[in-house]
């Protein structure tokens, strides 16, 4: 029989019987639906988790183990230019960035207006420098030493912003505050001075910070100045100016990194993984949920297989003297079948279907409802879901296997069916 006359048969008898098929089509939309609606809900939240962690597979963060950091104090292991000139022959480093903690206490005292607001605030300020060349872009004015007297550039961690707005300004009844706003924004510092020891240095010198930009690559705990402004100081207050924090090491690939990281441990070095371990372990996380969620949708939609397949062993009893005279005007078994896959392979595409419009009206639905109903904490996205065509390509996909597993066996047993008992059946 010809694909065209198959095609037409299996129509007509798909409208005849549309609302049985209609039940099984359900059942495959609802597993296809929750599928789809779990695949992108763990998308989006692992794209939160990688803007709020941002972790390049590129880069590694070298520094000095523990024990060897106390040791440096008696004057052994130092993380300085000759070992940094010897991290940066590691065959695959393209770039080596060294950084260096402000060994000096600061503190601030801000008693003024802000941006419309009095305040009195005194806070210890924790210093990191970077390199300019690391800061790139991300500084709107320039990120360089300007020597003495001169305000120092500054950048901050973009995750610094959030957390005061959605967290701090609301509880003190502060402004919110943009990048655009704070960039060339000047606070006093006092440096030699600590509130946390209650000490203050002889040599004490009063200057300003200027904000330069926010980055991801600044310090999260305080903010980063420029690397010659930190040795600067810290050679001034005669605190340790040649050996760095950390160094941060960039590879030419991502398939280079293990050799990479191997080779520092093999100096006797250590990688701080804080970071990508944090982004790894709440990543792993959601995966882990996601696959739950994701075999419970499996669990659905094994289950409207087996309806489909209840469904068509219903239409084959049904249909045994329709099939009888299909055999006995010349169709093959092969055929029969065929009519049987092809309505089975309709009502899962068109559960499929209807399965993806679900979830992405879900979707919608609550992200709307996180919008106007959850409070407006750190981080929070636009969305929590990301749809990718492999997500609907996949849902087509199981949703037209199950039809198509579970209408197997009813169709070989319609294949099967005598012809000659089926037309004389009563």
């Amino acid at each position: 029989m010809r694909p065209g006359k198959l095609w037409r048969l299996a129509r007509a008898n798909l409208t005849r019987e549309l609302g049985a098929l209609a039940v099984s089509a359900s059942g495959v939309a609802l597993g296809i639906g929750c599928l789809v609606f779990f695949l992108a809900l763990g998308r989006g939240l692992e794209t939160v988790v990688h803007e709020v962690f941002p972790v390049s597979t590129r880069e590694v963060e070298v520094v000095v183990p523990s024990s060897l950091a106390i040791g440096s104090l008696l004057g052994d292991a130092k993380l300085d230019e000759a070992l940094l000139s010897r991290l940066r022959k590691i065959p695959g480093v393209t770039d080596a960035y060294p950084k260096m903690s402000l060994r000096v206490p600061a503190v601030n005292r801000y008693n003024r207006l802000f941006f419309g607001r009095e305040i009195h605030m005194g806070l210890e300020v924790i210093g990191a420098g970077l390199p300019p060349e690391l800061v790139g872009a991300d500084a709107r004015i320039s990120f360089e030493d300007k020597g003495d007297g001169q305000p120092i550039p500054v950048i901050i961690n973009r995750r610094l912003l959030e957390l005061y707005n959605k967290v701090f300004a609301p509880q003190r009844g502060l402004p919110h505050l943009t990048d655009s706003m704070l960039v060339g924004f000047q606070f006093p510092i006092e440096v030699g001075r600590s509130y946390v020891v209650g000490k203050t240095m002889p040599n004490l010198q009063e200057t300003s910070l200027v904000l330069a930009g926010f980055s991801d690559r600044a310090t999260l705990g305080g903010v980063s100045m420029p690397l010659a402004t930190v040795r600067r100081i810290n050679a001034r207050f005669g605190a340790d100016a040649e050996s760095y924090s950390s160094v941060l090491l960039r590879g030419e690939t991502t398939g280079r990194m293990p050799a990479i990281g191997a080779a520092v441990r093999r100096m006797g070095l250590e990688l701080d993984e804080t970071e990508r371990n944090r982004a790894l372990q709440i990543g792993s996380a959601v995966e882990l949920l996601t696959l739950a969620l994701s075999l419970l949708a499996g669990l659905i939609t094994a289950l409207a297989a087996v309806n489909t397949m209840q469904a068509f062993y219903a239409s084959v009893r049904e249909r045994r003297r329709e099939i009888g005279v299909l055999r006995a005007v010349g169709a093959t078994r092969g055929d029969v079948a065929s009519v049987l896959l092809a309505e089975a392979a309709v009502t899962g595409l068109a559960g499929g279907v209807a399965g993806i419009l679900l979830a992405r009206l879900a979707a919608f639905v609550l992200d709307r409802l996180s919008r106007t109903h959850l409070p407006d904490f750190p981080f929070k996205p636009q969305t929590f879901f990301h749809f990718e065509v492999r997500h609907v390509l996949l849902g087509l996909g199981v949703a037209l296997a199950a039809a198509l597993l579970g209408a197997f066996l009813p169709a070989r047993a319609a294949a099967r069916l005598d012809p000659a008992r089926a037309l004389t059946e009563t």
